[in-house]
């Protein structure tokens, strides 16, 4: 990943902020500039003032386009994101719903829509995508063009909008900018002698937690425990997965063998966000699982990123790690980060009637050792 400056990365986090109010961003770039509002937020003032001199578009991710069986376009096809001609049918209400899979089995006539192609905007308008996609809200936006002048519809709004470079967001990494910010002593049920160590991005951002558990925490390679935030599971007690058993566990395990790390990553929903987490619940109820949920958001299937997890071992002094996990991807990302996995150990919880579906989905489409 290309290392963010101070002001890229602090600019990156505005606009991403600026994205989770529902307010205009202009993400700019070599090939042409975008005014950008995020689908979920909008409301119809706000759109009519990005409409101004144009009709907006509507920018998808491919996954999304696939479930609503578009043709994607041939110039954003590198770049990740499918630009939507938005005909008088296809308003705010019709936009979200075409965004938001949640209604997709009670409405399923969407259409017909028309791709067209981004031309030089085919990056910009990803990264727009992906500005919501960080911000933990749907990947969809409406977007105009900003004309060379650097005149649009966003010029209306009373105030400028937030600039933001294309290359910018789409290189951003919060691992590249994490830093220690606080320890503490945090003793635990089963693991008194524990502390904690509060991670954050120099720019602001998600806070991660690493719990060092035992005297002999650090000492290589250290048994390891990548665990994801899982508010419903590991707070709420929820059934429909293993996280709270898997997190209780974890520490249990590695207090049991005298020490180590369990790195709390808040990536809920394998990445996604609270909020679409429980739109992909919704999904489940309806029959799909856990990866098609995903898809059908217009995720990947995981969009957790454990470079963030490599950062914090590094930070803590850590280079091999023994590693309490089920997941190849984890054992993959943390050797492809340089942190040297000297074994695997499982880490595997019993089903139960809710969560049997949930499992063997991570078994047989996610690859799993369950």
């Amino acid at each position: 990943m290309t290392a963010s400056t101070d002001a890229t990365a602090t600019a990156v986090a505005r606009a991403i902020d600026e994205t989770r109010r529902g307010q205009v961003v202009r993400v700019t770039g070599p090939g042409g500039d975008l005014d950008i509002l995020a689908v979920e937020l909008a409301d119809e003032a706000t759109l009519a003032k990005l409409e101004m001199s144009e009709r907006a578009g509507l920018i998808l991710t491919h996954r999304r386009a696939a479930v609503l069986h578009l043709v994607n376009q041939i110039a954003a096809a590198g770049a990740g994101a499918v630009w939507v001609e938005r005909p008088a049918w296809l308003d705010l209400a019709a936009s979200v719903a075409t965004a938001d899979p949640v209604d997709d089995l009670r409405l399923p006539f969407k259409g017909p829509f028309r791709t067209v192609d981004a031309g030089t905007r085919g990056e910009a308008a990803a990264a727009g995508v992906r500005l919501a996609k960080l911000g933990g809200l749907l990947p969809a936006v409406f977007a105009v063009a900003v004309s060379p002048s650097g005149e649009s519809s966003g010029d209306s709004y009373g105030q400028a909008p937030l600039l933001v470079d294309t290359a910018a967001v789409l290189s951003y990494a919060r691992a590249d900018r994490l830093r220690i910010v606080t320890r503490a002593r945090l003793p635990l049920d089963g693991a008194p002698d524990t502390e904690v160590a509060a991670f954050r991005p120099a720019e602001g951002g998600p806070e991660h937690l690493a719990l060092l558990i035992g005297a002999a925490a650090t000492h290589p390679p250290v048994l390891t425990r990548l665990h994801s935030a899982c508010l419903t599971g590991d707070v709420l007690g929820s059934l429909k997965c293993d996280c709270g058993p898997q997190l209780r566990a974890g520490i249990a395990a590695i207090a049991a063998a005298g020490g180590g790390i369990l790195l709390y990553l808040q990536q809920e929903g394998r990445g996604i966000g609270l909020i679409n987490k429980l739109r992909a619940y919704a999904l489940q109820d309806q029959g799909f699982d856990t990866v098609d949920a995903n898809l059908r958001l217009g995720f990947e299937p995981d969009e957790r990123d454990f470079a963030v997890a490599a950062t914090m071992l590094r930070l803590l002094g850590v280079g091999s790690v023994r590693l309490l996990t089920n997941n190849p991807d984890k054992v993959a990302s943390l050797e492809r980060h340089g942190i040297a996995v000297v074994d695997r150990v499982a880490h595997a919880m019993p089903p139960n009637p809710h969560n049997a579906d949930y499992l063997n989905t991570k078994r047989d489409r996610s690859g799993h050792y369950l």
